[in-house]
């Protein structure tokens, strides 16, 4: 079987010829683009992580494609439609780092309350000011998660060792769940109205895309944060970045950004191609949010740790496996 991985470092390749030692083999550091399918027309297996995106032209470019690995979570980079009409599998890392991302996502929080980046720059300057450096306690702050999945639910627990209160909005509430973990559900314009954080763990879908948007983030407390270790697209940047400027929100940390995809592939932006693919508006946004100091944002890195990573190459490695077996497991998107 030929199998193309792409987005995989190095250190990665031995584990991987030693798990399909008859198997043809395509390796590549860079995501995948569509110029880089010009000799892949033999591929049946795709491994991908979320910043190669599949879409229906390069489904159709790939004749003999049987099976998508993504070695993410969300799979939202994926046409799933297309991949129903043409029968191909697809197959997702259900749960990898559960912890990994809640944990970054205190990281956030702790460097937004602590005011940890302009601290650090201030002493490397050797001019402090203290008052400008004044953070907040998270003991007795309310905490608001929206998604109480897997990440939510670590979320959750490591909130109630700095003594915060929290409540959660989720489609599919679990009394027994919030019972033990000592959390109260609430509707979603009861928790932005409540909160004194926000923090986002819904998966990106039609029905998440801009979940908070212009009205939402009127309903939040006046000087509430906002976390985004999710996907983007579940926030609508224009009218975060108005709620940002006006003041509305005291700020926000942000690990995904919506186009991020397009934000280091800036040349391509003056092709009328380009221009098609990307919302020029979001991307200058995007800059806006860069700048704002009130604003933290890191380059979709809550996944990164050497634990997690290995998770992420032993589960997708055993989907190849059932794929290849014609018993495919972690699948998403069937019809």
């Amino acid at each position: 079987m030929k199998i193309a991985f792409f987005g995989v470092e190095a250190s990665e390749e031995g584990l991987i010829q030693r798990s399909f030692p008859n198997d043809d083999i395509f390796f590549s550091e860079k995501k995948m683009t569509k110029g880089s399918l010009a000799k892949m027309k033999n591929v049946e297996v795709l491994v991908v992580f979320v910043d190669s995106p599949v879409s229906s032209d390069v489904i159709r470019a790939l004749p003999k494609l049987r099976g998508i690995a993504t070695m993410s979570t969300g799979f939202d980079h994926i046409d799933i439609e297309e991949c129903k009409k043409k029968g191909i599998v697809v197959c997702n890392v259900p749960c990898y780092g559960e912890n990994t991302v809640a944990e970054h996502t205190f990281a956030l929080l702790l460097a937004m309350s602590r005011k940890l980046l302009p601290s650090i720059e201030q002493e490397k300057r050797g001019s402090l000011h203290p008052r400008a450096l004044r953070g907040f306690d998270l003991q007795r702050k309310t905490l608001g998660i929206i998604g109480c999945g897997n990440i939510g639910q670590h979320v959750a627990r490591i909130a109630q060792g700095f003594q915060m209160k929290v409540v959660v909005f989720d489609l599919y509430p679990n009394r027994k769940l919030a019972a033990k973990l000592g959390f109260q559900y609430v509707s979603l314009p009861k928790l932005l109205g409540s909160s004194d954080i926000v923090t986002i763990h819904v998966p990106y879908n039609k029905h998440t895309h801009h979940l908070l948007g212009k009205k939402e983030f009127l309903l939040m407390k006046k000087g509430a944060y906002l976390i985004n270790t999710a996907r983007g697209g579940i926030v609508d940047t224009d009218a975060l970045v108005q709620a940002l400027k006006n003041h509305h929100l005291a700020g926000a940390a942000l690990d995904v950004l919506e186009e991020e995809d397009h934000m280091c592939e800036e040349v391509k932006l003056l092709t009328e191609a380009g221009q098609k693919e990307c919302n020029l508006s979001t991307l200058l946004e995007n800059h806006i949010l860069l700048q704002m100091p009130h604003v933290l944002v890191t380059p979709h890195n809550a996944f990164n740790t050497k634990e997690a990573l290995q998770r992420i190459l032993d589960i997708t490695l055993e989907n190849i496996k059932s794929i290849k077996r014609g018993k495919p497991r972690n699948r998403v998107g069937r019809g």
